[in-house]
């Protein structure tokens, strides 16, 4: 019992480090509000926030600041919502230095303004350290967290499926992840089991499933746009890629018909069943506009040891001749990325439901830094900075609410909503590129200066440089 107290005394003194006291206040003081909950710009605003919540918003003339609160200059500076990465990864436990790679990964996409990601390969390790992201002992996003992979080596059969969705569940995962080789028996038993023990699935779509009975099946969201582009085939083409003999990339490709795209976003905003498209880690798979050596020069890499960014290099030299290998000619490997960037334009322009994702850290893709890349690509399919926010906003309040069933009070700009936000030097809605002009950033109501940010990523710099 003694033991047990110390040990709760300790996480509560953590907490109060890392977190404000549930009394402390912090005022956002004279600062333009972007609150997200649809396109507009309050002006000269003061929004408090006590504890982990937004307790006051309203115009400075009027909006008090509580005696004692810490007050943050806002003239000039534009406050929204926190957004969201989710297709994320953590370091799994079999990893010895899981712990340290994970408070790195985690710093990384709270400096880029990313306050709630979704980890798409769940283990162990990771229960745990979504709880101490949520009492604040380690500073990074709040997290949901999937089961570890559902795919054919898991789950070879649908007995096997079942157990393990049923184990998943009593371990407390928030959703079960779903991956390739899965068979058309087994994904059915894995979608009746959680469906009986109320867990929502999502991920990729197995080739034996194909997207429109994923669809049907009630999968909760569908990541890479998986299944798109196939179901864009005619019939007969549509049935061999689901079957064990599937033609080629090159052969298929020229079968894809884009004006299929918009009725096949129909059917996927009909099906309510989130959309997260990723589309810079399939660009970074087959762009050959760039030589992995210049790859390996981007900027950001800083932030990644040498031995990462070398293995990148060699990763994708291989995957270049592994693709000519297989007939994937610069060409063709063009034609795919841009039939994929049509199909993300097709769910936009049908206003399917989409989140915001990248699949990082992978392939040249640090936290954090490549949801900006990510950004950029879509806003040059002509889409307005606003509906970008909105899947990493509002729309992931939404599906947490609906799909994980837990609270959605957060994404938007409002009293009684989770206080994670940026304050940026620029106005967001102007330019994508200026999320990156950030002030600081808070989490769950632990404020980050971009002094604390710049000295945390300069000092990743220096440790990945050695």
């Amino acid at each position: 019992m003694i033991r047990t107290r110390s040990f709760r005394a300790a996480l509560v003194l953590a907490a109060l480090i890392a977190a404000p006291a549930s009394g402390q206040s912090v005022a956002f003081v004279d600062v333009n509000v972007i609150p997200l909950d649809r396109e507009r710009v309050l002006e000269r605003q003061t929004v408090v926030v006590t504890g982990d919540r937004i307790a006051a918003l309203g115009p400075s003339s009027s909006t008090a600041v509580p005696a004692g609160a810490t007050r943050i200059d806002g003239r000039g500076k534009y406050l929204m919502p926190g957004l969201a990465e989710m297709h994320a990864h953590v370091v799994g436990g079999g990893n010895p230095n899981h712990e340290q790679l994970n408070r790195d990964i985690l710093f990384l996409y709270v400096a880029n303004g990313i306050t709630s990601i979704r980890a798409m390969l769940g283990a162990p390790n990771q229960i745990p350290l979504r709880e101490q992201l949520q009492r604040g002992e380690i500073l990074g996003p709040t997290m949901y967290v999937s089961a570890p992979s559902l795919n054919g080596n898991s789950a070879p059969n649908p007995d096997s499926g079942a157990t393990l969705v049923r184990a998943h569940k009593a371990a407390g995962y928030d959703f079960l992840k779903i991956h390739p080789a899965l068979t058309l028996a087994t994904y059915d038993a894995i979608a009746r089991t959680a469906k009986d023990v109320d867990i929502s699935w999502a991920g990729h779509v197995p080739a034996a499933v194909g997207l429109r009975h994923a669809l049907a099946s009630g999968q909760s969201g569908i990541d890479h746009l998986d299944g798109m582009l196939e179901a864009a085939t005619p019939d007969a083409t549509y049935e061999q890629l689901r079957g064990p003999s599937p033609p080629p990339l090159p052969q298929w490709l020229d079968l894809v018909d884009p004006a299929r795209f918009p009725s096949i976003a129909a059917e996927i905003k009909a099906a309510n069943s989130w959309q997260v498209p990723t589309i810079l880690v399939w660009e970074n798979l087959f762009s050959q506009a760039e030589t992995p050596e210049q790859m390996g020069t981007r900027d950001e890499l800083r932030y990644v040891s040498r031995q990462a960014r070398a293995n990148y290099i060699a990763q994708k030299h291989n995957i270049i001749q592994g693709q000519r290998n297989n007939g994937v000619t610069p060409e063709v490997a063009a034609k795919y990325t841009e039939l994929r960037r049509r199909a993300l334009k097709a769910l936009i322009d049908a206003d399917a439901p989409l989140l915001m994702g990248t699949d990082s850290p992978q392939l040249f893709m640090v936290p954090g830094f490549a949801l900006h890349r990510e950004l950029a690509i879509t806003a040059s399919l002509g889409v307005s900075p606003f509906r970008l926010y909105e899947s990493g906003s509002r729309n992931v309040a939404r599906y947490v609410a609906d799909k994980l069933e837990q609270d959605g009070r957060f994404g938007t700009v409002a009293v009684g909503n989770r206080a994670d936000l940026v304050l940026l030097d620029a106005n967001p809605l102007a330019s994508v590129e200026n999320l990156k002009r950030r002030a600081g950033v808070m989490v769950r109501g632990r404020w980050v200066s971009s002094q604390e940010i710049d000295r945390g990523l300069a000092d990743l710099a220096a440790k990945y440089a050695q």
